[in-house]
């Protein structure tokens, strides 16, 4: 069973009085014993209620009163849900809330979630369970890995000079458990290299001769907002490499062109800007 702990604002949650370091650590505590537990699933502060809005619907017409809202007992200041096998241990779990909380002056609800088990089968219900069916197949992360014969750090040096990335990683087979799989001139290799790129990533790895692949069949795509950024990184990938067709305005983009790089890996440069009709 899943239950919620919905922590009620008070007057300095209004007001926008920032826990201390002290009671940071003793919520991050109180979660981080729930994550060793194996029960927690989510939590978070809220801001204060004039960040937020209220939306009342009369007569399905939406009515939208903006905050901040006066009664502070009827308001949330965060909130954390959990697992818990009954009431009972949902309700102690609760009693263990951080006393630092509200100088040990706090109000807590306990409230039990809706699960799928509990709704009738039925058309309506089977849309929330596709969709949670979908939720549960979306992967944390999707990114490219890229293998190469034996240039890899190099490679990713080039990319993170070239696309505005630092590196994160990079492993050699020296370093990891495998380095008596491989024979001696190959131990100083990427086994496992990663750059970011912002929020993105950028994998490579150096795959031992006997069974390295000339990548085909794929393009590593990256895309601008603008097309001076875009062209700037396609004369950037193009240093040393192939041109394969031309950077130009295309039907769809402003800037659009297809490079084979210096080590053999195949881009796609795109602006995300349309083409002027």
């Amino acid at each position: 069973m899943k239950f919620m702990i919905m922590r009620k604002a008070d007057a300095n949650t209004e007001a926008e009085v920032m826990p201390s370091q002290a009671l940071l650590e003793a919520m991050g505590r109180y979660n981080e014993q729930m994550v060793k537990d194996g029960v927690f699933v989510d939590g978070t502060g809220l801001k204060a209620s004039r960040y937020g809005a209220r939306i009342d619907f009369r007569d399905g017409q939406p009515l939208v009163t903006d905050g901040p809202f006066t009664e502070t007992h009827e308001l949330l200041a965060g909130f954390t849900v959990f697992e818990a096998a009954s009431k009972t241990e949902a309700i102690e779990r609760a009693k263990q809330w951080p006393a630092l909380d509200g100088d040990r002056n706090v109000s807590l609800e306990l409230r039990q979630l809706f699960e799928m088990e509990d709704f009738d089968s039925g058309d309506g219900l089977e849309v929330h369970k596709n969709m949670a069916a979908r939720l549960e197949r979306q992967p944390a992360n999707i990114s490219t890995l890229v293998c190469f014969n034996g240039r890899c750090a190099e490679a990713l040096q080039f990319y993170a000079d070239v696309l505005g990335g630092e590196i994160e990683m990079m492993m050699t087979y020296a370093e990891s458990p495998m380095a008596g799989d491989v024979d001696e001139e190959w131990r100083e290799k990427v086994l496992h290299g990663r750059i970011a790129i912002g929020k993105l990533k950028l994998m490579g790895c150096d795959v031992e001769p006997e069974r390295y692949q000339k990548p085909q069949g794929f393009h590593v795509q990256v895309s601008y907002p603008d097309v001076e950024r875009t062209r700037i990184a396609f004369n950037g990938l193009a240093d040393q490499g192939t041109i394969d067709m031309p950077f130009s305005e295309t039907f769809w983009s402003k800037g659009f062109g297809l490079v084979t790089d210096r080590f053999g890996i195949a881009w796609v440069v795109n602006c995300d800007a349309p083409a002027e009709q």
